[in-house]
């Protein structure tokens, strides 16, 4: 929907932002032109990275990357405007679920960055997670991911300027798409283009064929698959999902079945679950706020006036305004 808009490019999800980011300690002062290049190199190279979802040409990312200013987030957001210059658009935007977590760093790499979390129905999220090829995982985990990003947002909600954090609901959105875009719009001080309602066409490019999982985002926006989870879900796991998630998901103004008690071994192992991941995620963090102590160069963007004008850096006499990534 957004990338249906004739303003934003918004492409399908790539894997190098958060990567390079942790081992940004690995490619060295990037205020150096070869460690430019060699970060951009590993961008575009790597198989991990998925670069080549975005089809924009290597060797021209490599060499803006190198001529760009000296930092991580320069390099790494010179591939999404890249992007969204093979639309000839002006804004671009990126995506993956686990982002909700992940805010502080992605603000440090583009302070003028918005956010838009897209929530929908836990007990429907767990169905769609069991269901993905590439998840491997439980639905304990499946559980605990969709808690973890509730509680995100709910501090992103509380924490973050008006003007920085969106939330909307995947219901009202499917529901309503014309109203729904247009607070959204308003929120990202763009004007609602009606394309935005029927983002087929859009879809074939922002969607890859291959992400099978997707494919309902090729046809018209449906309704088909809000509250399927009363029948993916076995009678244990929607038991699971309304004691362990209940509170949250009235809070989103959900209705619960009124299901029985789950089993106690069932909780007993959401609770291990959740709190091991909770634990891996404080070490992660913990190892993240010391290397902050030193970085070998500037983390934030400097492609937009905003960004430099965030980052101290003096306006040039002839610069004018871009708008905010």
């Amino acid at each position: 929907m957004l990338h249906s808009h004739p303003r934003m490019a918004v492409p399908p999800e790539t894997r190098f932002l958060v990567p390079a980011y942790y081992r940004r300690r690995t490619w060295g002062d990037l205020r150096i032109e070869s460690r430019r290049k060699a970060l951009a190199q590993w961008i575009a190279t790597d198989r991990s990275t998925k670069f080549r979802e975005l089809k924009i040409d290597k060797d021209a990312f490599v060499q803006q990357a190198v001529e760009g200013p000296g930092s991580l987030g320069s390099v790494i957001g010179t591939a999404f405007r890249m992007y969204a210059d093979r639309f000839d658009k002006a804004r671009w935007g990126d995506k993956r679920p686990s982002y909700v977590k992940q805010v502080d760093l992605l603000l440090r790499l583009f302070p003028d960055a918005q956010f838009i979390h897209l929530i929908r129905d836990g007990r429907d999220c767990v169905a769609s997670l069991k269901e993905m090829p590439w998840y491997t995982l439980d639905s304990f985990h499946a559980v605990s991911t969709w808690a973890e990003a509730i509680d995100a947002g709910s501090r992103l909600k509380r924490t973050l300027p008006a003007d920085t954090y969106f939330e909307l609901r995947y219901e009202d959105l499917t529901d309503d798409p014309a109203t729904e875009l247009k607070k959204l719009c308003h929120f990202l001080e763009e004007d609602f283009s009606p394309s935005m309602i029927s983002p087929r066409e859009a879809a074939s490019v922002a969607v890859p064929q291959h992400k099978v999982w997707h494919s309902n985002t090729h046809g018209e926006v449906i309704r088909s698959r809000v509250g399927s989870w009363a029948g993916r879900l076995d009678d244990w796991e929607i038991a699971l999902c309304e004691h362990m998630l209940g509170d949250r998901l009235e809070s989103m103004g959900y209705e619960l079945t009124g299901a029985p008690k789950p089993a106690k071994e069932h909780v007993v192992a959401a609770q291990k679950t959740m709190q091991k991941r909770k634990a891996s995620r404080m070490r992660k963090h913990m190892r993240d706020r010391f290397n902050r102590l030193r970085e070998p160069s500037p983390v934030g963007a400097l492609l937009t006036s905003r960004q430099r004008s965030l980052a101290g850096v003096p306006r040039q006499r002839a610069e004018v305004a871009e708008p905010a990534v």
